[in-house]
């Protein structure tokens, strides 16, 4: 409906500009026009310059100059001399017509000099007390005879021009309303169709203003909706495909543990078996935390994996997931150092506990994995309260910072890069490499969005990789206290 009403604003906008840019046009080509029909530019102005050139000769002729016949040329126009008293034609031009005569009375004169004779426009000049009378071609121009307006009327002309100008507003603007509304009619469920498109099904009535607009909506959607079938298909055959491969996989995956294990650990075999053994384990180890990671991925992104929410204390969840990944360190090599704000105490939220003990278990054994020489890690827990209430007392909700890092090899600006922006575990690297850090770590994004948290990557402060989450969560009563750098 924004949108709606956005389109109809923006339409009232271009209508209020046009109006004044068309009325400045037009008047612009109503003056260029109409400029040579200036009153000292015309046929009276061409009457006065015959008579002024027109001269009574020794011989007792008039005589006209050759500028006063380039005058009849130029209008295309024949002359006439009415003398004074007698109303006769003492001279004329050439070429004048038979119908016009060459006598005119006091009345005849009068009617003339305003009008036409013959149905020939007429413009009169003088030459001395003798009317000079210029007839013009027939279509040459069009005479108001009765050129006489009322007084009351020119004064009130100011106030006519207004309520022509209030009328044509008020009519304009009536015109738009119905327009519009038809135009409302048409456009209001095109819009709405075209924004609903992209989360639902839609159909608009192909009728009004926008008819085919409709159409084409309509046609888009349906094959929104057909490409959203096809991909749900491949989507749910895919997620099908990785659940049953999780499951088949599982007992042959034990069995290869479970023999591996009892290999490395019998001590009648030689020294080089024992090590192959082992080797054997961890990489079954290693593909066992692949699949179960897989499956996890594609439930959360299905939302088939439920996220039990409860109340619990963020630190005892870290404190825990750490204690985990130590216990699997059985020769040392992956030292913790957990480091918790002072005096932040029990930290509280809303959350799934195992699903936030498996993210920071994946960021932990992604260190693992990407450093088997062995590394330091660091795990540090921060908060801060959140905004200023109403009343200037800290509220009780804050942010905290969970931050996760190692001093092993790190990655890479292109690894780092690559990570950040891979938005999918399906989606292919296109070297056909598989990523050092991937498909841990985006579970780890994965359940941070689902608690509604954020998740940053960047190089660690000692050289390695780190690993940054936030979340909101429950403080204590306290002071606010700003994240340690």
């Amino acid at each position: 409906m924004k949108g709606t009403i956005r389109l109809i604003r923006r339409f009232l906008l271009l209508v209020v500009c046009v109006v004044p840019v068309l009325f400045f046009l037009n008047l612009g080509l109503f003056v260029a026009y109409t400029w040579r029909e200036r009153s000292d530019n015309g046929g009276w102005q061409a009457a006065i310059k015959v008579g002024e050139e027109l001269s009574l000769g020794s011989d007792g002729q008039y005589h006209l100059s050759a500028a006063g016949q380039q005058e009849l040329a130029d209008y295309g126009a024949w002359a006439i001399l009415v003398e004074d008293g007698t109303g006769d034609v003492v001279w004329h031009s050439e070429g004048l017509p038979q119908e016009i005569p060459l006598h005119y009375s006091a009345a005849e004169i009068s009617w003339y000099t305003r009008g036409y004779i013959a149905d020939y426009p007429t413009t009169v000049g003088a030459r001395g007390d003798d009317l000079v009378i210029l007839g013009h071609p027939k279509t040459a121009y069009w005479k108001l005879l009765w050129n006489t307006f009322d007084y009351g009327m020119i004064a009130g002309l100011p106030r006519m021009l207004l309520s022509f100008l209030l009328l044509n507003g008020a009519l304009a603007f009536l015109i738009y309303m119905i327009l519009g509304t038809g135009i409302l009619r048409s456009v209001k469920p095109v819009v709405q169709g075209m924004e609903a498109l992209p989360e639902e099904d839609v159909h608009v009535r192909e009728k009004g203003f926008l008819s085919e607009v409709a159409g084409a909506v309509n046609r888009v959607n349906e094959k929104l909706r057909a490409q959203e079938r096809t991909l749900r298909k491949r989507e749910n055959a895919r997620a099908g495909w990785i659940s049953g491969v999780s499951h088949d996989i599982r007992t042959p995956l034990t069995m290869v543990l479970g023999y591996a294990a009892k290999l490395e650990e019998d001590v009648s075999l030689p020294e080089e078996a024992r090590s192959k053994a082992r080797v054997i384990r961890l990489q079954s180890v290693k593909m066992k935390n692949l699949v179960g990671n897989l499956n996890l991925a594609s439930k959360l992104e299905y939302q088939m994996q439920p996220v039990r929410m409860e109340e619990l204390n963020l630190t005892a969840v870290l404190r825990q997931a750490a204690a985990d990944f130590a216990n699997e360190d059985l020769e040392g090599r992956y030292p913790i150092d957990f480091r918790c704000q002072e005096g932040l105490g029990a930290c509280r939220m809303r959350g799934d506990r195992e699903l936030l003990q498996r993210a920071v278990y994946n960021v932990l054994s992604n260190s693992r994995q990407h450093n088997p020489e062995g590394c330091s890690l660091f795990m540090e827990l921060a908060a801060e309260a959140g905004k200023e209430g109403k009343a200037g007392k800290p509220t009780e909700t804050g942010k905290a910072r969970i931050r996760l890092s190692d001093d092993g090899v790190g990655v890479s600006e292109e690894q780092l890069e690559t990570l950040r922006s891979t938005p999918h575990y399906m989606m292919d690297s296109g070297t056909g490499v598989q990523l050092r850090h991937g498909l841990g770590l985006l579970i780890v994004r994965q359940i941070v969005t689902a608690h509604g948290g954020q998740v940053r990557l960047d190089h660690g402060p000692t050289g390695g990789f780190l690993v940054e989450i936030f979340l909101d969560v429950l403080l204590p009563n306290q002071s606010t206290t700003d994240l340690p750098s």
